[in-house]
């Protein structure tokens, strides 16, 4: 597929958005869009003991608005520990996790990343290693609210908005661990699928 698709980052994105890194050829990641609350951006959805459960990174707060690119992570509590605490609880037991374990966990106690966007990218690298996918992006220099000949998904592709919004996105259920206990969940972040499927992971996006 020829076309374009603009994406906001992410933290540990959700399987949605892996699936447009690997459908389209051309990907363009915002750095420059005021940051915007309660989105993946600083956030992520896992599947817990409990059901669902949102993990977010603590940012720098300012008093004005804030362009992506100068969001900074704030490390006045070790929520590194608490977000890598909580993974393990949620997917020791799930088939890959000791087998991905060592990727995440510097991540976690190895590095304090300043910015954001700086941590996403890393993370994302890491996963896009994991599932051997090649996908062609790049990031904006500038921000603008239109983009001709592409598709504009840094507003669409959000925690409150519906996944049957998006008609090119087909969920696929898949094993998880606590499925019996509290059902399927769609559309949680790519670990959750890493953690569940392995080398499988790549063929559900």
């Amino acid at each position: 597929m020829n076309q374009s698709v603009l994406l906001p980052t992410a933290y540990l994105a959700p399987i949605q958005y892996y699936s447009k890194l690997k459908k389209y050829q051309n990907c363009l990641i915002e750095h420059f869009e005021n940051y915007p609350k309660q989105s993946y951006r600083g956030r992520c959805n896992i599947y817990s003991p409990n059901g669902l459960l949102t993990l977010s990174i603590p940012l720098v707060k300012r008093n004005h608005r804030q362009i992506m690119k100068d969001i900074k992570i704030s490390y006045d509590y070790d929520w590194q520990k608490i977000h890598w605490r909580t993974l393990e609880s949620s997917y020791r037991s799930s088939p890959f996790f000791e087998y991905y374990e060592d990727d995440f966990y510097s991540f976690y106690h190895d590095t304090k990343t300043e910015y954001l966007i700086d941590l996403n990218e890393s993370l994302q690298q890491k996963v896009l290693g994991l599932l051997k996918l090649k996908p062609h992006y790049s990031f904006t220099t500038a921000y603008h609210e239109s983009y001709p000949e592409t598709i504009d998904l840094r507003s669409k592709m959000h925690p409150k908005i519906a996944l049957e919004s998006d008609t090119e996105f087909k969920v696929k259920p898949y094993w998880q661990v606590f499925e019996t206990k509290h059902g399927f969940i769609p559309n949680l972040s790519i670990v959750d699928l890493l953690f569940n499927q392995g080398s499988k992971a790549s063929d559900f996006l």
